[in-house]
């Protein structure tokens, strides 16, 4: 496949997931893209949408033959043979049906990638057969990366072979909002879109010192993954020092993406308690850095509550038009997790009403 189809017909998280929902129990997907891509949270999105299933996760590249199945004599009177006893992690163990995630498939060595073939076309493991129902699917970087992914054709053949693209800004921001991300890191992503681009779309691997490159050693890189990472350590601030936080921030995303994000640490304090928006909504200070503004936008968004939404709504009105446009968009998201809270406020209906141009603001 050319890499332009292989780009043009690249899948979001979201179509892959409800693609091997739809179809996983027939035919094994192997999803391959960018390393830190939220690839294995495929096996998580699914748990949650169908409850009926278990979740199993079997991780290859840690694996050896005899961590898939060993071989156990059997004794039926005077007759002695050989069954095989399946490991745990590829759900034998569990009744009813299961969503089976074999990732890391192209790190595997042969041995390993071979014995997991019948479970793949087959659905069997050994002498156990998954139930009907059940959903397998692998997951692997691109080969292209040059970090040990390989997959032999006759693997290839036994599986639909899937490209999933990068998770861009905008879906990543909107995850980070729904899924406790610091502010600080949802206002630098959305101030610095080439943190999520791919390094296929970079020649020169100066132009693009956030993310990974093969062509340049870089030993921490951003990533959705490392993202989240980064957030962790930030929401720490208050119990190291900056060159403390900075060095962790290092190992995490990287030397350049630790000394950008630092700036934004330290744009973090000019940005109103959330108290103080509760107590004294049309009193709590305005940032002077949109940069700033927009965290208090994404923290807001993502801390909404019954007793913040009336104050907010005060203090919303004093930001510029792109801030309410932002915080309107968010609360548009289908996935926002406050959805229901906001849009049933009377001081965000008669807000909206007011205001609906606002709704696309802050869309490009």
């Amino acid at each position: 496949m050319s890499n332009s189809a292989i780009q043009m017909y690249a899948l979001s998280l979201d179509q892959v997931t409800n693609g091997i929902k739809q179809g996983g129990n027939k035919r094994t997907v192997l999803v391959q893209g960018d390393m830190g891509n939220a690839k294995t949270s495929i096996l998580n999105v699914l748990a949650k949408e169908l409850p009926t299933h278990k979740a199993s996760y079997f991780d290859a590249t840690t694996k050896d033959t005899g961590d898939v199945m060993l071989p156990k004599i059997d004794i039926n009177g005077d007759k002695n043979f050989v069954t095989f006893a399946t490991n745990e992690e590829l759900g034998a163990h569990l009744s009813g049906p299961i969503i089976l995630m074999l990732d890391e498939f192209g790190k595997a060595n042969p041995a390993v990638k071979n014995a997991l073939l019948r479970v793949i076309l087959e659905r069997k493991i050994g002498s156990y057969e998954l139930h009907p129902d059940s959903i397998v699917f692998a997951t692997t970087n691109k080969g292209s990366e040059g970090v040990g992914d390989l997959l032999p054709p006759h693997a290839r053949n036994r599986m639909t072979v899937i490209q999933m693209r990068k998770i861009n800004q905008e879906e990543w921001i909107d995850w980070g909002i729904n899924n406790g991300v610091d502010a600080t890191i949802l206002g630098w992503a959305k101030d610095n879109p080439q943190i999520f681009h791919s390094f296929e779309d970079v020649k020169n691997p100066d132009d693009n010192p956030y993310i990974f490159h093969p062509n340049q050693q870089r030993p921490s890189f951003v990533t959705p993954r490392s993202l989240e990472a980064a957030s962790d350590w930030v929401k720490l601030r208050d119990t190291m020092d900056d060159t403390t936080l900075t060095g962790f921030l290092m190992g995490t995303i990287g030397e350049r993406g630790a000394m950008d994000l630092m700036a934004f640490v330290k744009l973090a304090d000019q940005m109103p308690k959330r108290d103080d928006i509760i107590n004294d909504p049309k009193n709590a200070k305005i940032p002077t850095s949109a940069s700033a503004v927009v965290m208090v936008v994404f923290r807001s968004l993502a801390s909404m509550s019954k007793d913040y939404i009336n104050p907010f709504m005060e203090y919303l009105v004093r930001l510029d038009q792109e801030a309410q446009g932002m915080f309107a968009n968010g609360v548009r998201n289908p996935k926002y997790h406050a959805q229901q809270l906001v849009m049933t406020n009377k001081k965000f209906t008669d807000w909206a009403m007011k205001n609906n141009y606002m709704f696309s603001a802050d869309k490009k």
